[in-house]
């Protein structure tokens, strides 16, 4: 029994995430929609963390590859900065019920980082959590000057409750030739 309700709700959730683009409705879904399609493929990434004094203090390069894991819905990825011997696992979905766009990331320290705004949106920030000092802070991801090849992501960060936001990185996408 329990095997045909998996398949049944499997099933519903499959035919609905495959539907044609002409069912998707709404400018702020498909918004959403081509974010996912735009993400898919390996990005060439350059890292700068930017410093409290807002300058550059560290430049890193790294990859980031995302591919469908259900069309126009769920992507899953990976990112990989070799040279501080970091990778994380990387799902990004629609969810259209609650009309939001979330990223979820999780590296070898197992910490779950869950980055969520609203569909159409190229923003998307974190729950707020305790920081090591004991106070509180949230992160905001921002995504711009996009194109077919090309985006780049800023990270900012608070720790007053979102009345003053810092940038803590700054990200550079090019899509990855072919072969590499």
């Amino acid at each position: 029994m329990f095997r045909l309700v998996l398949t049944c709700v499997l099933t519903s959730v499959l035919c609905t995430a495959v539907a044609d683009d002409s069912s998707l409705g709404g400018e702020a879904l498909q918004n959403s929609v081509d974010q996912l399609r735009n993400a898919i493929g390996r990005w060439d990434v350059e890292t700068e963390f930017i410093g409290e004094d807002g300058e550059v203090s560290r430049r890193v390069d790294g990859t980031y590859t995302f591919e469908w894991v259900v069309q126009d819905r769920v992507v899953s990825g990976r990112s990989e900065i070799p040279e501080l011997q970091q990778a994380a696992g990387i799902l990004f979905y629609v969810r259209e019920s609650s009309e939001e766009i979330e990223m979820v990331s999780v590296g070898a320290d197992g910490r779950l980082w869950i980055m969520t705004g609203p569909l159409g949106d190229e923003t998307r920030t974190t729950r707020e959590f305790d920081t090591r000092d004991g106070g509180k802070g949230q992160l905001r991801f921002t995504r711009f000057n996009i194109s077919d090849d090309a985006f780049e992501s800023r990270m900012d960060y608070t720790t007053d409750g979102g009345q003053t936001w810092a940038q803590g990185n700054h990200q550079q996408f090019k899509r990855a030739k072919p072969g590499q």
